[in-house]
């Protein structure tokens, strides 16, 4: 199986209180001595330590098969070519940069989620053969050598459409990753908002979301009826002069050969130089890239571009560094730029320059591209778990490639904008990285419990977290909440896992001795009965409430000082939720505690998922776990 919806590197993440000595990490890896600062016997480094591996045996052995000649001029090494890699790795484990910018914007001190981690990268991906571009043999490859190197934290960026697990690379290489304790964070995918599109949906995986943050890069459209759109851009130049250029339809420039839809979404080949020469053209959002449209719209002899979202995309726009000046507007305003063009003989524009703004509100909101819910693969397990930053981040990128990552563009930048959940899985695989430090003896199923437990679904207006549409998200988008580092050094309760837990979640779902195999060499007996609705998940889901009540079962551990937990309940539309006990007491730290949630249907009702929460206080510690139902 291949994995081509987004690329990227496994980074490995050690925090910095682990050293390289003979009780601790053992010898550096043959492939990396020379790149970190050696000691005196070349064994051991004494600094920072950033190494890279490839992997592409798989890659090279389809291409051999498929005769490719693109892949015959590839020499495999280990440097990023895309962005991608190094993007990433400085997001989860940058150090302190002063002065860092994207073409001058949101100037400041840059620094990944862990900045003093040693930090290694693995290099699955490789130029894509028949769209073919990771592969499953190269992942499983560096999920090996990670495990070997030692590293704390795997942050995976990459992925593809959710499969059965048995067949899922990133599944199986993620699950012995964490039977040697090491955490795994996951992209949850770039195909929103459809439902059931989020991938990496393994319960022993921490799926990661994209939302917006509170810092906008804008520039306003000025139409000539005088009406003003806030749009985002990182275009590097201003048009030639201040002052309106004629504004056209993408549609209404299209080549002889070129049907309008496909030159209104500004596809290669599509626009005839002879109509486009000399204006602003407006391209719509959907299926080539943002910048390629960008590129289009220079190759036609365009000033510059409105890029107008499709009702789908709502009101997520991104700042692109686009090579002409271009502002990005939402869908109701690129409405109103339809609507102008078609009121006027001579419809008139004009771009202004980009600036920083802070502080914007509402924020965050769920980006449209971030995978939703429910879990295609086992709907018992809410996916994503969380969502953090995704949208338009300022991090490190590759001298090998322009900003927009197309052969047209031979600008060279130290830091570049990206928008992904490729960008969103780094900032919590940082955040782990702390935690890792701050609690080294918690199990990866601990920390993703702290992290989602301890999250928050309101944005900064203090109103609940919003689609790109404007409506309100709901778990599907966002899973447990918006990531709060803080908050999540001191959860409480955290609902921990064993790997026998999750070897009885597969024999639940009907995994013999054989596929078991596949996760665990030692022999695993299944219990006789064991129901997934008993899985110690920090988030409750019911994916079939009939007329039958059904009882889910937790148990949660104290991580915090004795105390005493009573319970809050915010029920789901046409559900009443009874826990029992209501009252939890911990006598001391370690201390394990169960409860069983009844969850029954109050009448019957149009098929469809609602949501509520559950939460344990003390009066300091709000541990809250999302309840999500599907109500026959």
């Amino acid at each position: 199986m291949c994995y081509v919806f987004f690329i990227g590197f496994v980074i490995g993440v050690w925090p910095e209180s682990k050293s390289f000595s003979d009780e601790g990490m053992g010898p550096i890896p043959s492939k990396w001595r020379g790149i970190c600062q050696l000691t005196k016997n070349g064994s051991r480094c004494n600094r920072k330590l950033i190494g890279a591996r490839y992997f592409s045996k798989g890659y090279l052995a389809y291409a051999s098969m498929v005769n490719s000649t693109a892949a015959k001029s590839i020499q495999p090494n280990a440097r990023d070519y895309a962005g991608h890699g190094s993007h990433t790795l400085s997001t989860a484990g940058g150090n302190f940069v002063p002065r860092a910018s994207a073409f001058g914007n949101g100037n400041g001190t840059a620094k990944g989620g862990s900045p003093k981690a040693r930090v290694a990268a693995y290099k699955v991906c490789w130029p894509p053969i028949n769209d073919n571009e990771c592969f499953d043999a190269d992942i499983l490859a560096a999920f090996e050598a990670a495990i070997s190197d030692g590293v704390d934290v795997l942050s995976v960026s990459l992925g593809g459409e959710a499969v059965e697990f048995f067949n899922d690379g990133i599944a199986i290489g993620s699950f012995h990753a964490v039977k040697k304790g090491i955490t795994v964070v996951s992209s949850a995918g770039n195909s929103g908002p459809t439902p059931g599109s989020v991938s990496n949906v393994a319960p022993w995986m921490l799926t990661v979301g994209a939302s917006t943050i509170d810092r906008e890069f804008s520039n306003y459209v000025a139409l000539g009826n005088k009406k003003h759109l806030k749009g985002a851009s990182l275009s590097s130049t201003g048009l030639p002069a201040e002052k309106f250029y004629p504004l056209m339809s993408a549609s209404d420039a299209k080549a002889t050969n070129a049907s309008a839809s496909e030159a209104q979404l500004c596809k290669p080949g599509t626009l005839d130089k002879k109509k486009a020469e000399g204006k602003i053209l407006v391209c719509v959002r959907g299926e080539n890239a943002r910048a390629n449209k960008g590129q289009q719209a220079i190759l036609a002899g365009a000033v510059g571009m409105i890029l107008v979202n499709d009702k789908l995309s709502g009101n997520e726009i991104i700042a692109d560094p686009h090579l002409l000046p271009a502002s990005h507007v939402n869908f109701s305003d690129g409405e109103s730029v339809f609507a102008y063009i078609k009121s006027t003989k001579i419809p008139m524009a004009y771009i202004t320059r980009v600036k920083t703004e802070l502080g914007t509100k509402p924020a965050p909101f769920m980006a449209s591209f971030s995978s939703r819910g429910p879990n295609p693969v086992e709907q018992s397990i809410l996916k994503p778990d969380i969502t953090a930053p995704g949208v338009s981040i300022i991090a490190a990128y590759t001298q090998a490639t322009g900003p927009t990552d197309g052969e047209f563009d031979t600008r060279r930048v130290p830091f570049n904008t990206e928008s992904g959940t490729s960008m969103s899985c780094p900032h919590v695989s940082g955040i782990v990285g702390l935690l890792k430090t701050l609690h080294p003896t918690w199990t990866p199923a601990a920390i993703k419990s702290a992290i989602m437990t301890t999250a928050r679904k309101r944005d900064n207006n203090n109103g609940t977290m919003l689609d790109s549409s404007k409506a309100r998200a709901t778990p599907f988008a966002y899973g447990a909440g918006h990531v709060q580092p803080n908050s999540a050094m001191d959860p409480g309760l955290v609902y921990d896992l064993t790997t026998d837990d999750y070897l009885n979640f597969l024999c639940a779902r009907g995994y013999n001795e054989t596929l078991l195999k596949v996760f665990s060499k030692e022999p695993h007996k299944c219990p006789k009965a064991y129901s997934l609705s008993d899985f110690n998940y920090p988030s409750i889901t019911v994916p079939n409430l009939r007329d039958t009540p059904v009882t889910v079962t937790r148990r949660v551990k104290n991580v915090g000082s004795p105390g005493t937990y009573v319970v809050r309940v915010k029920e789901p539309v046409g559900v009443s939720v009874t826990v029992k006990p209501g009252t939890l007491q911990f006598k001391s730290n370690g201390e394990e505690k169960k409860f069983k949630v009844v969850l029954k249907a109050k009448v019957q009702g149009p098929q469809d998922y609602v949501f509520g929460e559950l939460k344990w206080t003390d009066g300091k510690h709000n541990v809250r776990s999302p309840i999500v139902v599907m109500h026959y």
